[in-house]
């Protein structure tokens, strides 16, 4: 920990480790209660056709503004949509949709990084989390996202909680569930847009679940869920960025290890709380 105190690079990780932690604590404990991980895990992979088409028209076509993290971005929301949409007007089984989407944005980004020359050591920043590398700009675009998600959280809270908790009875008091359940996946996607730049494509149902599930442990209060994952969140990407730092892991691989462990511990925990 006092290694953040001065060196700029921990500095600049720790900042956009904060701005996903408020994300992916208010944003997660909605994925959680509404039982959709394994979506936010399709989304997370699919994510690798943006990346990879993005690099290809970059390097092959010349499109300078083609930015990789543009290509995520949209690769994200778009695959959500699709899974939300094919679920709700096809009525098809959710685990099949989810399946054909993660396997088919996966499977499209590695042939257009096939078709890309040079070294594509990059993409295993966005496979596996590279977090010092980030930027001012990066910093900036974390926090308009931020301030949008959080707009829209606000704004359509105790709609959300009514989709959440009870679908029916939001139908009859006249929400638009499809729309609302298309906003909710879609918001998903823009936080997991956050969090693949803290700890990568692989690892970032981790942060996306784990602190909110922990949350969950201690609390039935939604507010307080969302408040308690992101202080956790918050926490374990501060120690494993530490760590990494002091022992050369790679950051995302550690603060995944220290969020696995952080919920091991908190349900020993909770299990002593109740024998008490």
């Amino acid at each position: 920990m006092f290694n953040l105190l001065h060196d700029p690079f921990l500095q600049m990780a720790f900042l956009a480790s904060l701005l996903a932690s408020l994300a992916s604590g208010t944003i997660g404990s909605f994925v959680v209660v509404k039982r959709i991980v394994f979506i936010a895990g399709s989304i997370s992979h699919s994510i690798l056709a943006g990346l990879g088409l993005c690099l290809w028209l970059q390097r092959v076509q010349g499109i300078s503004w083609a930015d990789p993290i543009v290509g995520a971005f949209l690769s994200a929301v778009l695959s959500a949509l699709l899974i939300g949409w094919i679920h709700l007007k096809h009525r098809q089984r959710e685990d099949s949709v989810i399946a054909a989407t993660w396997s088919t944005g996966m499977a499209i980004g590695v042939v257009f990084l096939a078709l890309t020359p040079g070294n594509n050591a990059e993409i295993l920043n966005y496979l596996f989390g590279n977090i010092l590398w980030i930027t001012q700009r990066d910093l900036l675009l974390l926090g308009i996202l931020n301030g949008i998600l959080l707009t829209l959280l606000a704004l359509n809270y105790r709609k959300f909680v009514a989709l959440c908790f009870d679908e029916e009875q939001a139908l009859l008091q006249g929400i638009p569930v499809q729309r609302l359940y298309l906003l909710l996946l879609a918001m998903v996607a823009t936080t997991i847009v956050f969090l693949v730049q803290v700890i990568g494509i692989v690892l970032v149902i981790a942060l996306l679940a784990i602190p909110a599930t922990l949350a969950g442990l201690f609390t039935h209060r939604l507010p307080s869920m969302m408040f308690l994952a992101t202080c956790f969140c918050a926490a374990l990407s501060a120690m494993g960025l530490s760590v990494s730092y002091t022992l050369d892991w790679p950051p995302g691989a550690t603060i995944s290890l220290f969020a696995a462990f952080a919920y091991l511990l908190g349900l020993v925990l909770k299990r002593k709380i109740l024998v008490r």
